[in-house]
């Protein structure tokens, strides 16, 4: 790849998993000679993954929210209709809009030969600045969420149930679109009516060497002595419509009433309350633990006994990568998407229906007793590595 001007840009108010993804890309690109501007809208600051490499950080500035709204409405005056919606009506505006006329300033002023945006909102916001900015910058729009089960699960969010038509509006604008997995880029092409070979698939990059520099991190807890009973890990953000860490709960349940074994979640979310009225209702609250959020939860795959996923639906969980690459053995549901392309249909890991707990305790049980070989998890985490994403990435928006 030539070097040349790249743009990333994200709109969160912390940095999780989208944000970090886009960090990760953004030091890869530079790593390879590109000048690259990560462009942050909200108050977090960017992982430290960004810091040793010349990645420019640049915080665009909000509007007021009803001007962001009239700047929106003005982009297509014929969608003018369709986006009172999703985005003049509802009382609080997407927070990406009002980073709209800020991006659009930075498309005219730095002229970046390619700008890569994610997540829904964001990714209008950038199809909207390019319009306004009136320049050529290549746009990619990436989803790295299942958009059909997202919309089921945010149907109570009025403006979502509207943002349908704005997809198959502005989309087709998109110089390129990528879904985080395979199950995710058909969904879009039939969301956004998008013909499948305008849709690219790429891995998000997850397994580089830091990542498993930090899992040998020394570590130090009780739960993880040799003489302590097995740990069952999940991790994630505490949001029941997502993560549906109420039926690994549930699993547990099941399993504690027959082995001493423990389990630790590691986050922090919305449902943290309603979360531990639970495991008082299921009385396992000795044998389980909730830290909140870890900064480096590698040591923890490391050392447990089994990583669980209960999610409902998903794009390409980074989570269950990180614990394949630790060589942590695994058991995910069949949810959508990602976890039946990342364990190859339950090759590397059992998977099981969404939402039913006693399958999720027998898989769990089965993996305790039938320990899959460390290394063969190993390699199997290296089809999501750093350096093939990046690689990737830079093909798309350099339109290689």
């Amino acid at each position: 790849m030539n070097p040349t001007r790249l743009a990333l840009f994200t709109d969160s108010k912390e940095f999780r998993g989208v944000e970090r993804v886009l960090s990760i890309l953004a030091r890869g690109l530079a790593d390879r000679g590109h000048r690259v501007d990560l462009l942050v809208g909200g108050s977090a600051d960017p992982p430290a993954v960004c810091a040793p490499a010349p990645v420019n950080v640049v915080r665009l500035r909000p509007d007021p929210g009803w001007l962001s709204r009239l700047r929106a409405l003005a982009v297509d005056p014929k969608a003018g209709a369709m986006l009172l919606r999703p985005f003049a009506f509802p009382l609080r505006a997407p927070r990406a809009a009002r980073y709209l006329r800020d991006l659009a300033r930075y498309l005219q002023r730095e002229r970046p030969a390619a700008l890569l945006s994610a997540k829904t909102h964001p990714n209008l916001v950038a199809l909207w600045a390019r319009r306004l900015a009136g320049v050529r910058t290549r746009i990619v729009v990436s989803e790295h969420v299942h958009f059909s089960r997202a919309l089921e699960a945010h149907r109570r969010r009025w403006r979502w149930r509207y943002v349908v038509p704005a997809v198959r509006r502005f989309y087709p604008w998109a110089d390129a679109c990528v879904g985080v997995a395979d199950d995710v880029a058909d969904d879009l092409t039939t969301i956004a009516r998008l013909p499948r070979e305008r849709v690219t698939t790429i891995y998000n990059p997850v397994v580089n060497a830091d990542m498993l520099e930090k899992a040998r991190t020394p570590f130090c807890h009780d739960w993880f002595r040799s003489d302590a009973p097995p740990v069952i890990l999940g991790v994630g953000r505490l949001d029941r419509a997502h993560k549906d860490f109420s039926t690994l709960l549930r699993a547990f349940a099941h399993i504690r009433a027959e082995r001493h074994i423990r389990l630790m979640l590691l986050g922090e979310g919305p449902d943290r309350v309603e979360l531990e009225k639970l495991i008082e209702t299921l009385g396992v609250a000795a044998d389980v633990a909730m830290p909140g959020f870890v900064a480096n939860p590698y040591p923890y795959f490391v050392r447990a006994a089994v990583f669980v996923l209960s999610s409902a639906f998903e794009g390409l969980p980074t989570v269950l990568i990180e614990a394949l690459a630790c060589g942590c053995p695994v058991v995910s549901t069949d949810c959508p998407s990602g976890p039946a392309e990342i364990l190859d249909g339950g090759a590397y890991g059992p998977l099981v229906r969404v939402g039913d707990d006693v399958a999720l305790a027998r898989a769990i049980c089965d993996t305790l007793d039938h320990v899959p070989h460390r290394e063969r998890l190993i390699q199997r985490a290296q089809l999501f590595s750093v350096d093939r994403a990046v690689e990737q990435y830079g093909r798309v928006l350099l339109e290689q």
